[in-house]
């Protein structure tokens, strides 16, 4: 026997639940404000029961740390963000889903949280939905192992003079190992997701593949999923656009339907990431603007809030565009030089490749378009040979590499020449 405790409060109000817990069944639950009595019923029936919003969240609460089901064969565990992209996967899942969401760390100073994915709001959004189609609702409360894990790299990145992509590190590293161990516990076969990409077979085994639409392809921030685990992952809106999911959501009368989309970079809530490293650990400090020479033309009051191939918020006057080509963060310093010098031909990653390939697609960006390469494996990664330049290459960001729609290559960029 185990007993356990949830709570949850809002404006001065608060609401309490205590279980005693036999394996994967309640024993004894003291539960006021739900549609029904708990006890007698396994996990998985009690994550199903709603009731007022405070007592289900405070159920919710109690849940998350014991959650487990016996295994069933076909069901499903959908990861469940609130929005309408999730809430039609979970619909492609049933009858026999289990919904999950992860409850993860926002910066509280943030302008916008509420249309942060992993909001207090969405955590709801998501229960309301699985209730209302009859589904169990997990929420799994993962805020400071987030913060370990993502956002502390995030901001010793930037520390280093490096341009981090969390959502890389987030969606294909964090994100989808708690999920596929959360699916395991729920006696799931699989796990599927709103994301818009696809599995593809190639040479016996699963690897990622680019959603149809190139317009919401997500395969880019996915990409670090070890291939070994898709054979347990599906992606059901993979080979549809937008609008399509929207109307079936509509036609299923989900109230996700016309949600806005949520926002990259969620734990920043909205904020410009300049003021966001600002408030966690990255001080201004008065430094040079130099050009390729070393002569200062300017100054600045924090290297970490520049990334190469920026132009604006330099404050130079200059015969032509400049635009920062790196930083030196022991010196304190942001390099400037004409576009030209931003060029690079060839980019080293560390990271690993997931088939045989000799040429490639590369995408050095989530948002630039991706350059033939040729690549050659080295001992901790891979090196490229870009067919054409790329310009405002970052240290740190993702180098996702593709054979046709297919990801044959996962790394984080260390060095471009």
């Amino acid at each position: 026997m185990r007993e356990v405790f949830g709570d949850s409060s809002r404006t001065g109000e608060w609401a309490a639940v205590r279980l005693l817990v036999d394996g994967d069944r309640i024993a004894e639950a003291d539960a006021p404000g739900l549609e029904r009595d708990l006890t007698g019923l396994t996990l998985l029936e009690a994550a199903a029961v709603g009731g007022e919003a405070l007592a289900a969240d405070a159920l919710a609460n109690a849940l998350g740390p014991v959650f487990r089901a016996e295994p069933s064969p076909g069901r499903v565990a959908v990861a469940m963000s609130g929005g309408v992209d999730s809430a039609v996967a979970l619909l492609r899942s049933l009858p026999n889903a289990v919904g999950v969401t992860l409850r993860l760390w926002l910066d509280p100073d943030g302008p916008d949280s509420e249309r942060a994915c992993c909001s207090p709001e969405s955590v709801i959004a998501a229960r309301e939905t699985c209730h209302r189609l009859g589904v169990p609702h997990v929420t799994l409360d993962l805020r400071e192992e987030f913060r370990r894990a993502v956002v502390t790299p995030f901001v010793r990145g930037y520390a280093r003079g490096e341009t981090p992509n969390p959502c890389t590190r987030c969606n294909g590293g964090f994100r989808f190992a708690e999920l596929l161990a959360f699916a395991r516990r729920a006696g799931a076969e699989r796990l599927a997701t709103g994301h818009y990409a696809r599995v593809v077979e190639r040479d016996g085994r699963p690897l990622l593949a680019r959603g149809t639409d190139p317009a919401k392809d997500q395969s880019y921030m996915l990409a670090a999923i070890d291939p070994r685990q898709l054979s347990r992952v599906s992606f059901p809106l993979g080979e549809q656009d937008k609008e399509a999911t929207r109307v079936e959501a509509e036609r299923a009368g989900l109230a996700s339907a016309r949600r806005p989309e949520s926002q990259e970079a969620c734990f920043l809530a909205g904020d410009d990431y300049r003021a966001f490293l600002g408030r966690h650990g990255l001080e201004p400090r008065d430094g040079s603007i130099v050009g390729e020479d070393g002569s200062e033309l300017g100054r600045h009051d924090g290297f970490w809030r520049f990334t190469p191939g920026q132009r604006r918020g330099l404050g130079l006057a200059a015969p032509e565009p400049l635009y920062v080509l790196g930083t030196q963060p022991s010196a304190n310093a942001v390099v400037v030089g004409p576009r030209a010098s931003l060029a690079r031909t060839e980019v080293t990653a560390r990271g690993r490749l997931y088939a045989e390939a000799g040429r490639v697609e590369v995408k050095l960006r989530y948002r630039s378009p991706a350059v033939p390469a040729r690549v050659e494996p080295t001992a901790r990664g891979f090196r490229l040979a870009l067919d054409e330049p790329a310009y405002g290459v970052a240290a740190g960001q993702a180098a996702v590499l593709y054979d046709r729609d297919t990801v044959v290559g996962y790394g984080l960029i260390t060095a471009s020449h």
